[in-house]
């Protein structure tokens, strides 16, 4: 905007402005600093050259304002059902419109501040020479500045107040505080070209929004608020002198403190009435107000409504957590700034109005529950309990809350606050993480099914002591002999559990013998997909225990992870900023969710229709299941560590995901299995708040039923059993556990194959079975006999063989009719057959055919008894 025509009084404040670097100017300042330039050392005839060195146009950033947080009670419409969660500020600031600040509070600060400000531009030359003559009576360069010079001011302060660096901001304010003649000098150019560049009105609006009115507070509107519970445009007479005079020397007149040392408790206000007093007779001075209006307000006392904004996340009550990573996105996504300095400057230069994705009925079902099950503390043992919910296909993060109460400072172990949030990373205001235990596992059941098998098939899933080599196709083939010897939590699992039976009972073994016939790294990178990763910022581990959970990641990890298998395959980052808006009231860029395809959905389904099986009948998370109302399709997991230190329920609809745990934090744990919240088992804690929280889900979002699962990924394909009759036990059990069968010995049986060969098989070579399935294979004990071939041998001479060394057989006889005559009394077939294993003297049937003649044809044309096709 240009500058404002100024009347002949203000005609020398004005030429300076617009001559600005001429010999004019230079010689007017020179007249105007000299005193203050010979205090510096610098000479007059030198000043005109320093002053044209100077900047001559100061931009203006952004001030620091107030930011507020909201969540919402419908995150589907959140217009209209907005809830303000929290206010964060480094300084307390509203920047208002010039139309938005009272009369009495604008012309208080030109007339006890700067009475020629409407006429001088930028630098009023008489204030400034008495000011200087004080300067050179007093040592120190005090006085004369206008109002636009201290606007300049308190833009450099500003300037200073969002450095990252404490150091840097502190040498910055010294240099722009500094009482020197140099600082002057450059307040008086940039003043100058400020008057060239905008309206008085702007320059006074923006005056009175940046300046300090004591502590954190800043800004007339903040002031306003704090000191008289009012708001700018509604000050008072008196309020607006009483909160000018406070600008002058904030300390000394701020109205917060009665009883300090220059306030005193005795003299109430004293020094503040003092100033306003000063400031209202100024007023009258120059004709702002009448003297009805001043002895009304010189006659009123000062009677601050100290109103102390609600600031910080403790504010948000249980939401205080989320409301905490919320301020931590803002300081970390490269959305609001390239580096860390630029997001630190922006967040705190604040001003933001943001609508988070909370559902405050999520959140308050979330709240409720954990309040209900788990303490805040308990005796020897830290506990943390935690939910994470996330709304599928969008990564929204729904509800987030924790057992504890919030501190925004650390507190120690054990105690009922703390500043660490449970459920995210360490980098977000979280903590290192907790071990998943068995919910773990769905990513090796993801590369199980990735990589071609079926959730029918079976591995090798004995508890044993040495488990042998794994593959890894990152660090190479892993052996951790003895050292590796996983049991299962309750005995489950038989020698070779299903894919789909190992989930559903959540069978360690069963899941280390599908590692096994995996890739350890296959499994890593399959987690990483669904957006897993270690909560300290480290790397996942791979080793074969990580398969059952031992690494330690966040709960909003898992949960982002359990939304992603619920989006058939499809994870999206989780996001909590929905829309924000700046001061200005323009919308502003946020952080986007980011969706990639972990697995295909025929994976997918796959892993749907085993995660299925979890929450009825038989399998762990049943007791969820049952549990939530309304009762949409649901998939799940359970999860325990080791001595039930960590227990958790993960799980989703085809809407929302929730992850539950109650954990150990610090220090010594607790058994859950022998611990009781009240009456409720510690482990069974997660059963009571998953379903309430996801009951409220249901209720809200609804559930689709999830994709069927193809035959492919749910049956096993039938491969032929390989024959392995006569070669050796060792042999047979490397051949079919090649070919992906398990290998079980059934004894010995008796047969004419050498001893210790394989003499029989259950399923028989050559007939088909699916790949994992148990293979019996029994050994010979080299005393059988193979049934020989006596077909065609008339009665006596086969009874002769069958009777004969080393068959020794009991013969019995049937007889079978026959048209054949070359049949008759001829053995037509034997029982067993020939060739069947058998034992010496055991009983054989053979079928003797007898000869009947066929009967006669019928003669032509008679009737043979049918009906020739007619229909009746």
């Amino acid at each position: 905007m240009s500058a404002k025509n100024r009347t002949v009084s203000g005609a020398l404040g004005g030429f300076l402005g617009l001559v600005g670097m001429s010999a004019v100017a230079g010689i007017l300042v020179t007249a105007a600093v000299a005193p203050a330039v010979a205090l510096s050392g610098m000479a007059a005839t030198n000043t005109i050259n320093v002053f044209d060195s100077l900047p001559e146009y100061l931009s203006i950033d952004r001030l620091s304002q107030k930011s507020n947080i909201y969540a919402s009670t419908n995150a589907e419409d959140p217009v209209g059902t907005r809830v303000l969660l929290a206010s964060f500020y480094e300084q307390n600031r509203v920047d208002v419109a010039s139309d938005a600040i009272s009369q009495f509070a604008k012309d208080a600060a030109i007339a006890g501040e700067d009475p020629r400000f409407m006429e001088h531009g930028g630098v009023d030359i008489q204030s400034s020479f008495n000011g200087a003559v004080q300067t050179m009576a007093g040592g120190d360069t005090r006085g004369g500045s206008s109002i636009t010079q201290q606007y300049v001011k308190n833009v450099l302060i500003q300037k200073c107040a969002v450095m990252p660096d404490a150091d840097e901001a502190k040498s910055c304010y010294a240099d722009a505080t500094k009482p020197t003649a140099d600082r002057k000098l450059r307040e008086m150019r940039l003043a100058i070209g400020l008057e060239k560049k905008y309206e008085k009105v702007d320059i006074l609006r923006g005056y009175l929004n940046i300046a300090g009115y004591g502590g954190s507070v800043y800004g007339i509107e903040a002031a306003a608020s704090y000191y008289f519970n009012t708001t700018a445009l509604n000050l008072t007479l008196p309020q607006a002198a009483s909160l000018v005079a406070i600008v002058n020397n904030p300390v000394k007149f701020q109205l917060d403190r009665p009883d300090s040392e220059t306030n005193g408790a005795a003299n109430g206000y004293a020094a503040n009435k003092d100033r306003r007093d000063y400031i209202l007779n100024e007023m009258l001075t120059y004709d702002k107000i009448t003297q009805v209006d001043y002895d009304a307000a010189i006659a009123a006392p000062i009677e601050p409504v100290i109103t102390v904004p609600s600031t910080g996340c403790q504010t948000a009550g249980g939401s205080a957590y989320f409301c905490d990573y919320v301020t931590k996105i803002l300081k970390s996504d490269p959305t609001f700034g390239a580096d860390a300095d630029t997001r630190l400057a922006n967040f705190k230069r604040g001003g933001f109005n943001v609508y988070t994705t909370l559902d405050l009925e999520l959140q308050s079902a979330a709240e409720t529950s954990l309040n209900k099950y788990v303490p805040k503390t308990y005796p020897g043992w830290d506990v943390g309990g935690v939910v994470s919910s996330v709304k599928v296909g969008t990564g929204e993060v729904l509800a987030m809350a924790q057992n504890k109460d919030y501190s925004q400072v650390e507190q120690p172990a054990g105690s009922n606050f703390t500043s660490i949030n449970y459920n995210t990373d360490r980098a977000t205001g979280g903590s290192s993480g907790f071990q998943p235990g068995s919910t773990y596992k769905v990513f090796t059941l993801a590369e199980w099914l990735k990589e071609g098998h079926a959730l029918t098939e079976r591995v090798d899933s004995r508890v044993k002591a040495n488990w042998g080599t794994f593959q890894d196709s990152c660090l190479g083939p892993q052996n951790y002999g003895t050292k590796f010897s996983p049991g299962n939590d309750g005995g489950e699992g038989g020698p070779n559990e299903s894919a789909l039976r190992s989930t559903t009972r959540s069978i360690n073994t069963g899941f280390i013998g599908m590692a096994k016939k995996l890739d350890l790294c296959g499994i890593k990178k399959t987690a990483e997909a669904f957006g897993v990763h270690a909560a300290d910022g480290g790397a996942l581990g791979q080793n074969a225990s990580s398969v059952i959970g031992t690494n330690y990641v966040a709960p909003l990890s898992m949960a982002v992870a359990f939304a992603g298998i619920a989006n058939n395959g499809m994870t999206c980052t989780p996001i909590v900023i929905r829309s924000m808006i700046g001061s200005d009231g323009a919308e502003l860029p946020i952080p986007k969710s980011t969706c990639t395809q972990s697995v295909s959905p025929e994976v997918a389904a796959g892993m749907q229709y085993a995660m299925a099986t979890t929450t009825t009948g038989g399998g762990t998370a049943a007791l969820s299941g049952v549990r939530t109302s309304p009762r949409e399709p649901i998939i799940g997991k359970t999860g325990t560590t080791d001595e039930a230190k960590d227990t958790w329920m993960s799980g989703a609809s085809s809407k929302v995901a929730t992850v539950v745990g109650v954990v150990n934090v610090d220090g010594p744990f607790k058994n859950q299995r022998f611990t009781k919240f009240n009456s409720v088992r510690a482990a069974d804690v997660r059963h009571y708040v998953w379903p309430d929280v996801m009951s409220v889900a249901n209720a809200k979002y609804g559930g689709d039923a999830f994709p069927e699962a193809s035959s492919n990924v749910i049956n096993a394909v039938a491969v032929p059993v390989p024959d392995v009759r006569g070669k050796s036990m060792a042999e047979a059990k490397s051949t079919l556990e090649a070919a992906g069968f398990f290998f079980v010995d059934g004894g010995a049986t008796s047969s004419e194959l050498p001893a210790g060969t394989v003499a029989s098989t259950d399923p028989a070579g050559g007939s088909a079975s699916t790949r994992g399935a148990t293979v019996t294979v029994r050994s010979s004990d080299g005393t059988g006999v193979t049934i020989p071939s006596v077909i065609g041998k008339n009665e006596a001479d086969a009874r002769s063989t069958l009777t004969g060394a080393p068959f020794n057989f009991t013969v019995a006889k049937t007889e079978q009719p026959t048209t054949n005559k070359a049949q008759d009394g001829k053995v037509m077939a034997i029982q067993p057959g020939e060739g069947t294993a058998s034992r010496s003297g055991d009983a054989v049937t053979i079928v003797i055919g007898k000869y009947t003649a066929p009967a006669p044809a019928p003669a032509p044309g008679q009737d043979n008894g049918s009906n020739n096709g007619q229909n009746e």
